[in-house]
C-alpha cells in the first residue's frame, strides 16, 4: 500500500510520489532551530513529528536526503548577542551544540546536511539580486531591500497558497523590517536589512551596502541549494505557514519561475497541561527541563507520538509517567524474547503482524493504530511467553518483528542499567538467607534493595535485578 500524506499545498490527502524519474530519492527540508536558546517541548513536537516522517519513508524504501537548517542569524539572535556581550558565533554555538545534543536523546535520526545561514551569505544575495532582476523586488531608501507582493501577483502569481488569505479585508501595510509580523498583516517583507547600529559586529557586504538577510529568504537560499529549485518536501510547524513558509515560496518562486515544494507537511500546535506553554504560568519545558526531572528522551519520545501529527495535542506530566509505564510494558517483554531466543540468529519479522502496522502509518501517519497494532502484538507475546508456546526461533521472529516496528518508532529497548557493588552483595546475601531458609531476612533484603530502586526477581535460570 502506497504511503499518503496531507498536503498543505492542496488541502488533501495525496499519494506521496516523489520527483525523482526513478521514484527512489527523495529531497526533504525541515525549517530547524533558531539557536537563540534552549529548543522548548513545542519545537520539540515538530522535530520528531519530522524523524517520523523521515524513518516511515525510509522503511518504504525511498533514499531520503534530510536538510535541516541552522537560523543563527536573525532578530532575536541579534538582540541576545547584544545583551551577553559576546561574539555571534560564541553565542549560537552554545545553543546549536545543545540542541544537537538533544535531538539524540530524543532518539532522532541526525539530518544529512546542517546548513547555517551565516555559511550562505553569498547565495543569499544572489536570490535577492536575482529577485530584483526579476521586478519583484526593489531597495528602500534606507538601503534594505523588500520583496514587492504587489508585483509579484500582478505578475500573475498567487501569494496565499497554504492558507487561504482574504487579500482585501487583511490590513495591508507597506513593508516590514521585522522577521516576524503580525499575522493579520500582508505587507513586502526585508529580504535584505540595512545595517543599523544595533546590529553590533553582525554585518556583511552587500550590492546595496552593509547588512543582512531577513529571516524568510535564508531557508529559500539554504533549501534550493541543497536540494535544487524544486524539491519533494518541506515540513515545519502551523505557526510557520505563514508569513514564513507562504514567503519561501513566494520568494523562491518569484526568483526561479518554477514550483517550490510538491509537498507541504505541517505539524499541529503543542499545548502543556491543557493551556499554551509560557513561563508566566508554569509550564514552560525545555527537553533539559523535563530531564531534570527524572524523565527520559524516549519516554518524551514516546508520548510525543501519540497523538496524529495534525490534532492538536495536550502534553502533561501525567502523560510521561503513562509513557513509563507503557515503555515498561514494551521492554519486558522484548527482555522475555531476548532470554528466550538466546544467541539464535534474529529474523526478518513476522509479515502478518508488520503490515497492520505500516498500513497504519501509510494512511497519513495514523499513529495511534500503529501504537495499537504493537500493543496488540505485545499482548499476542505475553500471552505465549506464559503458556510457553514460544520456541526460541518463533522468540528471533518476535524480535525481528519488534525491529520493524522500532525502525520507525525510534523509541528502542531500555539498556540494563550496571548494577552497584553495594546491591550485587545485597542479592548475594538474599540467596543466602533463601538457601538457609531465612525467609524473614530474605522477604526484608527484598524490601531493603526496593528502597534502594531495584527489584529482584527469582527465575527459573537464576535471580534478575532491575533499576526501578
Amino acid at each position: 500500500m502506497a504511503l499518503k500524506l496531507f498536503n498543505t499545498l492542496t488541502r488533501s490527502i495525496q499519494e506521496f510520489a516523489p520527483l525523482d524519474p526513478q521514484k527512489k530519492k527523495v529531497g526533504m527540508y525541515c525549517c530547524g532551530p533558531t539557536v537563540y536558546d534552549f529548543a522548548h517541548i513545542g519545537n520539540w513536537r515538530t522535530f520528531v513529528f519530522a524523524d517520523l516522517v523521515r524513518r516511515t519513508l525510509e522503511f518504504s524504501g525511498y533514499d531520503v536526503k534530510h536538510v535541516m537548517n541552522i537560523t543563527d542569524v536573525e532578530d532575536k539572535i541579534i538582540k541576545r548577542v547584544r545583551e551577553n556581550k559576546t561574539t555571534l558565533r560564541e553565542f549560537t554555538g552554545r545553543f546549536e551544540a545543545a540542541f544537537f545534543d538533544d535531538l539524540k536523546a530524543l532518539g532522532c535520526r541526525e539530518p544529512h546536511l546542517k546548513p547555517r545561514a551565516t555559511g550562505h551569505i553569498p547565495e543569499i544575495i544572489a536570490l535577492v539580486e536575482k529577485l530584483i532582476a526579476r521586478g519583484v523586488a526593489y531597495q528602500a531608501a534606507d538601503g534594505s531591500v523588500y520583496f514587492s507582493i504587489e508585483k509579484y501577483r500582478g505578475g500573475g502569481c498567487c501569494y496565499g497558497q497554504l492558507l487561504k488569505l482574504n487579500l482585501d479585508e487583511m490590513r495591508a501595510g507597506e513593508r516590514v523590517a521585522s522577521d516576524e509580523y503580525e499575522k493579520e498583516s500582508v505587507a513586502d517583507f526585508a529580504l535584505w536589512k540595512a545595517y543599523v547600529p544595533a546590529d553590533g559586529e553582525v554585518t556583511w557586504g552587500s550590492p546595496w551596502g552593509q547588512g543582512r538577510p531577513g529571516w524568510h529568504i535564508e531557508c529559500s537560499a539554504m533549501s534550493i541549494k541543497a536540494l535544487g529549485e524544486t524539491f519533494d518536501l518541506h515540513l515545519g510547524g502551523e505557526d510557520l505557514k505563514f508569513p514564513h513558509h507562504e514567503d519561501e515560496i513566494a520568494q523562491s518562486e518569484g526568483a526561479t519561475g518554477r514550483p517550490f515544494v510538491k509537498h507541504w507537511l505541517h505539524g499541529a500546535h503543542l499545548l502543556v497541561e491543557g493551556k499554551k506553554m509560557s513561563k508566566s504560568l508554569g509550564n514552560y519545558f525545555t527537553l533539559r527541563d523535563l530531564l531534570a526531572q527524572g524523565f527520559t528522551g524516549r519516554e518524551v519520545r514516546f508520548l510525543l507520538l501519540t497523538a496524529h501529527y495534525r490534532e492538536t495535542f495536550n502534553f502533561t506530566l501525567d502523560g510521561l509517567h503513562g509513557a513509563k509505564t507503557a515503555l515498561g510494558r514494551i521492554d519486558e517483554c522484548v527482555g522475555k524474547l531476548r532470554e528466550l531466543a538466546g544467541s539464535q540468529t534474529s529474523f526478518a519479522g513476522d509479515p502478518a503482524s508488520i503490515a497492520p502496522f505500516v498500513k497504519a502509518l501509510n494512511e497519513d501517519l495514523n499513529i495511534s493504530e500503529a501504537w495499537a497494532c504493537v500493543f496488540d502484538w505485545v499482548r499476542e507475546m505475553n500471552s505465549r511467553l506464559a503458556q510457553n508456546t514460544l520456541t526460541p526461533e518463533r522468540a528471533a521472529i518476535a524480535l525481528g518483528t519488534w525491529e520493524n516496528f522500532d525502525s520507525i518508532l525510534g523509541i528502542g529497548v531500555k539498556t540494563e542499567a550496571e548494577v552497584p557493588a553495594e546491591i550485587a552483595a545485597l542479592a548475594d546475601e538474599r540467596i543466602a538467607a533463601k538457601k538457609a531458609k531465612d525467609f524473614k531476612r530474605a522477604d526484608a533484603i527484598r524490601e531493603e534493595l526496593k528502597a534502594k530502586g531495584w527489584a529482584i526477581e527469582d527465575t527459573p535460570k537464576g535471580i534478575k535485578l532491575k533499576k526501578i
